[in-house]
């Protein structure tokens, strides 16, 4: 049987410009790898917990004191739990509270010319780690954007010179994919 693949589309919630990822996981991925692709797809660094929703269920990691009641990401392949046309939640760093919206956009055969996962498309970078969630987010950007502004320095100074929101790279999002994945 040819394998099932779906195509993705991850959505940053909160966040204008809204920052996106259009991604190829095979089907039979479990919860687990695709945490790892968003983390990827994204430009996030995994160093946060996490969880998914789907259907008014949360997977993730299973928290060894309970409080957390998580299904284990590790049993759950995602095409048990989701078709064509799934929506379904993904929140990372519980602190900052960065919710991204996924849609499975399409459910086609594997091409075998292909590696999976891939990334086919997206916009704008990733926002900084510990950046404060959109709130923080939309603060950075406000003041980088305005030289004259009394956090201008400070806040570049803190994300570096290499930071550039509108940048996205889909060629090297699908190499991290492509090893790491």
């Amino acid at each position: 049987m040819p394998r099932q693949i779906f195509q993705l589309r991850i959505s940053l919630t909160g966040v204008r410009p809204t920052v996106w990822r259009r991604v190829l996981v095979p089907a039979g991925y479990t919860l687990d790898r695709l945490h790892r692709v968003v983390q990827h797809a994204m430009g996030w660094r995994d160093c946060h917990l996490h969880s998914f929703e789907i259907d008014g269920l949360q997977y993730g990691e299973p928290d060894p004191d309970g409080e957390l009641a998580l299904h284990d990401e590790l049993d759950v392949r995602l095409d048990a739990v989701l078709g064509k046309g799934s929506r379904f939640q993904y929140t990372y760093d519980f602190g900052d509270w960065w919710e991204h919206d996924l849609v499975v956009e399409d459910a086609v055969t594997a091409d075998p010319e292909e590696r999976y996962p891939a990334c086919l498309d997206g916009e704008r970078a990733c926002p900084p780690e510990d950046v404060g969630g959109p709130a923080g987010y939309q603060a950075l950007l406000v003041a980088l954007a305005d030289p004259e502004h009394p956090e201008h320095w400070a806040m570049r100074d803190w994300v570096g010179d290499h930071f550039d929101p509108a940048a996205f790279d889909a060629g090297r999002v699908g190499t991290l994919l492509r090893r790491f994945c």
